[in-house]
């Protein structure tokens, strides 16, 4: 291939802007983004939207846009010319009403996403480790503090010897320390504020995590005269819990609102011409189908971690198969959660989706994690804002103000995580149920308790809503996995055939091996039948000779029917004696 047929590489994975840039990656340009904060000229902007859409390169980009880079450069004995990065960007053409704001402010960037740790000392520790590298990287205004209690102050949140008290109000320190050098007040860019929250949420040290958060972030951005812009970026809206309390200039970009909604997503065109670029025309229908469908105020977006990920899979062989990219990365420990804790309700509503229909919301945009349980409209607001689902159609408002929405899956890779990794999520919450009555009834032949057992547990199963009798294999194969001193044999060849599932003692002198057949019922009453036809089939096929010939004394022969989520079992037994 000659030099000039050469196509740029994809930035998989990469969130820094100027290395994109400098690295000559494809770049999806979002960089009117910042035309349009410093025209809506809001003090504080809150731009939540789900994981992997764009949140950190575009924190990145505007730093790498307003930050005045000279003392760090000096220190460091560099020189960045940081303007020659927009060059031919969409921000350049804007004019230079837009471009004199380039290199002008001193910039405070935070991330929060590695405060994801198993204790709140861990995760205090990570914050404070972050607040310090940021107090070392602006170390040169030291020689402006005059006053020897600052400057004292300083030293110790630089080195990490400041207590819990000085970092909770460090940020507005520094911001503080920042414009008497430079004359000029603070950006503050904080990205993915709210990974502590969550991550402390799920671990059980949510109000010691808010403790410090909430100071931290308030005196930060509320009534900090030294604040020029502030840009926070994260998942969801944390707010009753006052962490942005009085916080009345804050501008709030969620998933609903048209502010900001192109900027996070790769949009149609901008999939279009990346296609285009990457000569995948034909790919079109198929990235629209997995990866698209998402609705960020009135703007159609496409997940831009799958888009990247599948047009690099198909520039290496063209014949690829797309795949669930997104919903393979981190970030699922709560929603994980979230399935283990589910009302009957909820999971009703689970299956309706995952059969292709909608549920109906309550959208409130102020639901905290400790609110998600306790209405099943918090769980689906949930997944909303955190990218599992989306919005059809026109909202309803009522006569009190609240927002209705009907909801449903965006697109295939969606799909896929409800159909298989919620399924999965299922089977390793029924694993902890208590089986003890179910397994001492199957090896004991009592199958009015196996059906007893059964039925509790599949009423708290969640169901693709399909009738597959390969549903019920897996939910039979999760549910026996897991009983001391016993396997589970799968599609086991015996006989005539392959029988469904074979639990067998592990020790054939224990000699008891439990042979299973699942049939499927068209309706209720059909139940008996399928049943029967199931124990015909072990008879007819002779499934149980294999076990027979091993040396298992006492085999039970189990055929079970299914509807829905209702389930008959009957048992035949064939003890050595007969």
């Amino acid at each position: 291939m000659c030099e000039d047929e050469r196509k740029k590489p994809l930035p998989l994975g990469q969130s820094f802007f100027d290395r994109v840039i400098g690295d000559g990656s494809y770049y999806v340009d979002k960089t009117l983004f910042i035309k349009d904060l410093l025209d809506k000229n809001a003090a504080v902007t809150l731009c939540t939207r789900p994981r992997r859409f764009g949140k950190t390169l575009n924190q990145t980009m505007l730093k790498c846009f307003f930050e005045d880079t000279a003392p760090i450069d000096a220190k460091r004995g560099t020189k960045k010319d940081t303007r020659a990065l927009f060059n031919g960007l969409k921000i350049e053409a804007a004019g230079e009403r837009y471009m004199e704001h380039q290199g002008r402010y001193p910039v405070l960037f935070l991330s929060f996403k590695e405060a994801k740790r198993a204790t709140f000392e861990d995760s205090y520790r990570m914050l404070k480790d972050e607040l310090v590298r940021e107090f070392n990287r602006h170390d040169y205004v030291v020689e402006k503090i005059s006053k020897k209690q600052d400057r004292g102050l300083f030293e110790r949140l630089s080195s990490g010897d400041g207590d819990r008290n000085d970092y909770s109000a460090s940020i507005k320190f520094l911001c503080e320390c920042l414009e008497n050098y430079h004359g000029k007040r603070v950006i503050i860019l904080i990205d993915e504020y709210d990974v502590p929250l969550e991550n402390s949420w799920t671990r059980g040290f949510y109000d010691e995590m808010i403790n410090f958060i909430r100071p931290l972030l308030s005196s930060a951005l509320k009534d900090n005269p030294h604040l020029q812009l502030g840009v926070i970026t994260g998942c969801l809206r944390v707010s009753k819990e006052s962490i942005f309390t009085g916080l009345n200039h804050l501008y709030m970009a969620s998933v609903l609102n048209n502010g900001y909604s192109e900027y996070f997503g790769f949009t149609q065109g901008e999939v279009d011409a990346m296609l285009e670029y990457y000569g995948l025309d034909g790919k079109k229908q198929i990235v629209r189908d997995w990866y698209n469908g998402y609705l960020f105020g009135n703007t159609e977006v496409y997940n831009p971690w799958s888009c990247l990920h599948v047009v690099d899979s198909w520039i290496t062989y063209i014949d690829t198969y797309p795949k669930p990219y997104w919903v393979n990365t981190s970030g699922n420990d709560i929603i994980r959660d979230i399935i283990g804790k589910m009302s009957a309700d909820a999971k009703a509503g689970l299956e309706t989706l995952m059969a292709g229909g909608t549920v109906t919301a309550k959208v409130n945009e102020y639901v905290t994690y400790g609110d998600i349980y306790k209405e099943v409209g918090n769980i689906w607001n949930f997944l909303l804002f955190t990218g599992y689902l989306k919005k059809v159609g026109d909202g309803r408002v009522n006569e009190n103000g609240e927002l209705t929405l009907d909801l449903s899956i965006p697109n295939i890779e969606l799909k896929y995580v409800f159909v298989t990794k919620i399924r999965e999520w299922f089977k390793d919450y029924i694993k902890t149920k208590d089986r003890k009555a179910l397994f001492g009834a199957i090896l004991s032949g009592d199958a009015e308790t196996v059906e007893r057992e059964l039925s509790a547990l599949l009423a708290e199963y969640i169901s693709y809503m399909d009738s597959a009798e390969a549903h019920y294999h897996g939910f039979i194969s999760g549910v026996l996995t897991g009983l001391d001193g016993y396997m589970v044999t799968s599609e086991a060849e015996s006989g005539d055939g392959r029988c469904d599932l074979v639990l067998r003692g592990v020790n054939v002198r224990d000699g008891i091996a439990a042979i299973f057949e699942f049939k499927v019922a068209k309706e209720r009453k059909g139940l008996q039948t399928v049943c029967e036809n199931a124990l015909r089939q072990i008879e007819d096929k002779k499934y149980a000779d294999k076990w027979v010939d091993e040396g298992y004394e006492n085999i039970i022969k189990y055929g079970i029917g299914f509807y829905r989520k209702r389930c008959k079992v009957m048992k035949e037994t064939w003890l050595s004696s007969q």
